[in-house]
């Protein structure tokens, strides 16, 4: 086996490569592309072991995706960089403007997702033949429920829709993740039974420590830093305290029992306000987006290839198959009655916008890396081997289903902006 630096070496090539083939070919959004290939590669692989098994071909991958751990690369490492990269890039002011929408999507819209997709499933799995307890239907929620910041804020990008739109679509993303965590880490408790009962004063409890506390912390290290920076004008130094908080507020929400994600996005967020504006600005400001863009790209990109890569860690079987294909509409529905219901004082007022919104929502609630990585999370068993394949299902399907179509989707809704281009 490689050493750690030469196992980077190995995906970042990997990666290239794909990259690569995808640009001289299909010309599809670089991450879509490199997880594409990957896939392709991952099933001639598979196959091939298939043919000739007294060669396990899998035994090299599979002891890659052992070496790397990704749910511990992802939750307590590359989370903080993604997460801060996206918050970065997201209009603050906009942000502000609408944030009851925001708040409303990602708490009370998270929350009713993994109620609504638990208790479907919950229904569902016995008429297929299966036997899942309310509280893993509640992890599958949880694991479903939040949508990929990495994916949807690089969507955003090359979209083009309206600020405000973007806004809430980037905002909902960035803070839903921790809440999804926060449920999730509630619930595997209850789950494996670790603990014994959750009453709802422990979930506010919980949810308020986590989430509130991990609000807080990034406020107050993102002024910090700011205080900090306006005194020097060095584009290094800067770059320097950038690392520095995207890293430090994330490791010390984890320490204080926080939520990283959601500390680390506040702390992002404070770079984009009006202060901090003012207090990186010109050389170092473009010097700064310039260096945290390409970090997101090459993190995004390794975060792609390793989700193809998860597939070795799957044994597909026609049940898992069958199951797979039953949850994706109940989790895109789930997706859109949530996004309804969370946001119900919005339709009592006329407007064209409306509807437009919440298609828009709906179908690009894409889910990437966040929910592999909690589904790799749970402990081996039965039912760990029946939920795994069902989440890798539906982020690969809200990937390339969603995620390659969305632009279309975009521009039927939104006409004037094809205009405008």
């Amino acid at each position: 086996m490689p050493t750690m630096l030469g196992l980077v070496g190995v995906l970042l090539t990997l990666a290239t490569l794909f990259a690569v083939i995808n640009q001289k070919t299909l010309k599809l959004p670089l991450t879509i592309g490199v997880l594409l290939f990957t896939l392709v590669t991952s099933g001639l692989v598979m196959g091939l072991n298939a043919l000739t098994p007294h060669q396990a071909f899998l035994s090299i991958p599979r002891e890659i995706l052992d070496t790397i751990n990704l749910p511990s690369w992802l939750l307590d490492g590359a989370l903080a960089i993604l997460l801060f990269a996206g918050a970065m890039q997201v209009d603050l002011d906009h942000l502000i403007r609408r944030k009851f929408s925001i708040v409303a999507l990602a708490i009370l819209g998270t929350v009713l997702a993994v109620l609504l997709l638990a208790f479907a499933a919950w229904l569902i799995f016995p008429v297929l033949g299966v036997h899942v307890p309310i509280s893993w239907c509640i992890l599958l929620g949880a694991i479903l429920a939040p949508t990929d910041p990495v994916s949807v804020v690089g969507m955003l990008r090359r979209l083009g829709l309206p600020p405000h739109l973007q806004a809430i679509f980037a905002g909902e993303s960035l803070f839903n993740d921790g809440v999804g965590i926060v449920i999730f880490t509630l619930a595997i408790g209850v789950a494996t039974g670790e603990t014994a009962t959750v009453t709802p004063g422990d979930v506010f409890m919980g949810f308020l420590h986590e989430a509130g506390g991990g609000i807080v912390l990034g406020i107050m290290t993102g002024w910090l830093m700011l205080q900090i920076v306006r005194t020097v004008d060095d584009a290094h130094i800067h770059l320097l305290a950038s690392l520095a908080l995207a890293t430090g507020t994330y490791g010390l929400a984890h320490t204080l029992g926080m939520s990283g994600p959601i500390a680390v996005v506040a702390a992002g967020m404070s770079l984009g306000s009006v202060r901090g504006r003012t207090y990186i600005a010109g050389h170092s400001r473009e010097e700064l987006q310039t260096f945290w863009t390409l970090i997101d790209e090459v993190f995004n990109a390794l975060l792609f290839l390793l989700i193809g890569l998860v597939i070795f860690a799957i044994t597909p079987t026609w049940s898992n198959c069958i199951l797979t294909l039953a949850i994706i509409p109940l989790a895109v529905l789930a997706r859109g009655l949530s996004v309804f219901l969370s946001t119900v004082p919005m339709h009592l007022h006329p407007g064209k916008d409306r509807g437009r919104l919440l298609s828009i929502l709906t179908w690009g609630g894409l889910r990437g890396g966040i929910s592999v990585a909690l589904a790799l999370s749970l402990p081996e068993g039965a039912l760990r081997n029946t939920l795994l394949p069902i989440c890798y299902g539906v982020v690969v399907f809200t990937i390339f289903a969603q995620g390659l179509t969305m632009e279309r989707v975009v521009h039927y809704l939104y006409p004037e902006l094809g205009n405008q281009a």
